[in-house]
């Protein structure tokens, strides 16, 4: 098996500070080593109604505005922002992606050509987003299936079949929880889809919002060729991601583990390894023949 692509998600774990994200990038690609981070993108004003906008924060703790619409627009960066991550990413030898929320940000990030833009799984179900994609973007499209009924995905990937555009989709088994616990992580579902979608699609992987690492090298056991983690340099920062993301550390281990278990993959090219050869000389050579 080839080794799985490592995403690490920066989200809006940088608290809206450019310098944070510049530090998040290189630290994932020096000492985590993944091969991708990966931020958001969004219009606010198109997601939300006015009540929303304006309505206060579920949760005052981890807002960093007086209204929920001001936290958003607080942790949003420009256009010329996310062309800047780009940037540093291409120059820390890492792939930057984004996830793209609504029509206006699917539109601003196709004019910086990136490599993969990613459909979140709340917003898997927007049909003229999905649809620009597929006529304006030429990169990966990659798209969770958190939330979303069985009819639903099925609609979602014969969409991108109508438009030819299936065999550049990667699909994630996804359970949209912070955190989710381990019997709601479906791990079984990585199996299901790649029976159902793996020759229709590019590639299903795995995004996984739990605790820990050991789940994601089963994932790639169970053929995830692509892991996807929410990543923070703290995880008591402020701010609602930051408790079910992994810090450096872990993030680290989990590339290290998931690449372990996809080299480990393969069938026996003989039936003595060489590696076997110089023990069983040792070991066997009392054995009488059969």
């Amino acid at each position: 098996m080839k080794a799985p692509i490592i995403i690490a998600e920066i989200g809006c774990n940088h608290k809206g500070d450019i310098n944070i994200a510049k530090e998040m990038i290189e630290i994932a690609a020096t000492y985590c080593k993944v091969d991708v981070v990966k931020f958001q993108k969004r219009c606010n004003k198109e997601l939300l109604s006015p009540e929303e906008y304006n309505a206060p924060h579920p949760n005052p703790d981890n807002s960093y505005g007086k209204t929920y619409g001001e936290h958003r627009e607080f942790l949003e960066f420009t256009l010329e922002q996310h062309q800047q991550l780009k940037a540093w990413c291409e120059e820390n030898g890492i792939v930057y992606s984004t996830s793209v929320w609504d029509l206006t940000s699917a539109k601003e990030i196709t004019t910086l050509n990136p490599r993969m833009i990613k459909v979140p799984s709340a917003c898997n179900l927007n049909k003229p987003m999905l649809q620009y994609l597929c006529d304006n973007f030429p990169g990966e499209i990659h798209l969770s299936f958190g939330m979303t009924s069985k009819a639903e995905e099925e609609d979602i990937v014969s969409l991108f079949e109508q438009n030819g555009r299936a065999k550049d989709v990667v699909l994630y088994n996804c359970t949209s929880g912070y955190p989710v616990s381990f019997e709601d992580i479906c791990l079984l579902e990585i199996t299901r889809m790649k029976e159902q979608y793996g020759k229709r699609v590019k590639a299903v992987g795995f995004s996984g919002h739990h605790l820990g690492i050991a789940v994601d090298a089963a994932a790639v056991a169970l053929g995830a060729e692509f892991i996807e983690r929410h990543y923070t340099l703290d995880r008591t920062w402020k701010g609602t991601d930051h408790a079910a993301s992994l810090e450096p550390d872990g993030v680290r281990k989990l590339a290290r583990d998931c690449r372990a278990v996809a080299k480990a993959l393969t069938y026996k090219s003989q039936d003595i390894l060489d590696i076997e050869k110089v023990q069983r000389n040792k070991l066997k050579k009392n054995q009488i023949k059969w």
